[in-house]
């Protein structure tokens, strides 16, 4: 079985390539860093979607901390970066909202289509199976008959009974059916999938933020998280979905999806920066153990640590 850290490790392998040969190179043969050095640096941070805002205060923090004479090496470069990343990230962690007493849990995914939002609902069925709770999905996509069929499969591989209704049915319809039904069943966990809305799509948008009340009537004070699944692959245009998505539904947490797939892994510290929204889950590739809570000391030591 793999360890956490070697899924970590493994998935942002390329990022770690990608900004160990360009940190070290800048600063290689001078004398001086001069500003050159720390464009960069600055360029290097950026091409990996740390974000501009983010790497613009890390180069600012190491410009200031060389010239008070407290680092000069690539090393120490590394571990300004590190500090600094450590209180970014954690700067708004928490544990997710599970519910006491043997309450109903419910958590909502949102996000656009090809995002993996129905692969890591089944993925983390799967964990917290593992930790012994009992978990119920349902499958509000009902406007796509492959993503009912998919959450399906994934219910059989886990385990999990699914509500789900016929193609075109009304989301809300099936929502408060699961809602419902979880509840008399007194499940543990209800992981709620939806349609991969589009931001520019009002009617959809429209649509998520009638599937949350319907959830709050049948279960006040539900959903306890919302959670975005994020591409990490999408950069900045991942930002901008995720505040359209804020005004309709009341994001609560991010999950990263495809971290493995780009050299671009500092997806999760610039999305972070821009929402102050915490991230709960990370996936580096297709294995149900590929999907991993995320962990800021595991995400920074894979990309920045020496081998």
């Amino acid at each position: 079985m793999k360890s956490i850290f070697s899924v970590f490790k493994k998935g942002l392998k390329k990022t770690k390539t990608s900004l160990s040969r360009t940190i070290s190179g800048a600063i290689t043969g001078n004398k001086a860093w001069n500003d050159e050095v720390y464009e960069e640096l600055e360029a290097a941070l950026i091409q990996a979607d740390f974000g501009v805002q983010t790497a613009l205060g890390l180069v600012e923090d190491i410009r200031d901390r060389y010239k008070c004479g407290d680092i000069a090496t690539s090393a120490e470069i590394i571990d300004v970066i590190k500090e600094d990343l450590e209180k970014r990230l954690t700067s708004d962690s928490r544990e997710i909202n599970f519910q006491r007493d043997g309450k109903l849990t419910v958590i909502m995914f949102i996000g656009v289509n090809g995002s993996g939002k129905t692969t890591t609902i089944g993925k983390l069925a799967h964990h917290l199976k593992s930790e012994g709770k009992k978990v119920m999905l349902a499958a509000c996509d009902t406007f796509r008959a492959a993503a009912v069929e998919q959450l399906k499969l994934w219910g059989e591989r886990t385990d999990c009974p699914v509500v789900a209704a016929q193609h075109g049915a009304d989301p809300s319809a099936v929502v408060f059916d699961a809602v419902s039904s979880a509840l008399a069943k007194e499940a543990d966990v209800l992981l709620i999938d939806t349609a991969g809305r589009q931001h520019t799509s009002k009617g959809l948008m429209d649509e998520l933020g009638k599937i949350c009340r319907t959830i709050s009537k049948v279960y006040p004070n539900a959903p306890h998280e919302v959670w975005l699944t994020v591409d990490s692959t999408l950069g900045s245009n991942a930002v901008t979905q995720a505040k359209e998505f804020t005004k309709v539904a009341n994001i609560t947490g991010l999950a990263l999806t495809k971290l493995d797939g780009t050299g671009k892994g500092g997806m999760a510290v610039a999305i972070h920066e821009q929402l102050q929204l915490p991230v709960f889950f990370a996936g580096f590739g297709e294995q149900v153990s590929d999907l991993q809570p995320f962990n800021a000391d595991y995400y920074i030591s894979a990309i920045f640590d020496k081998e």
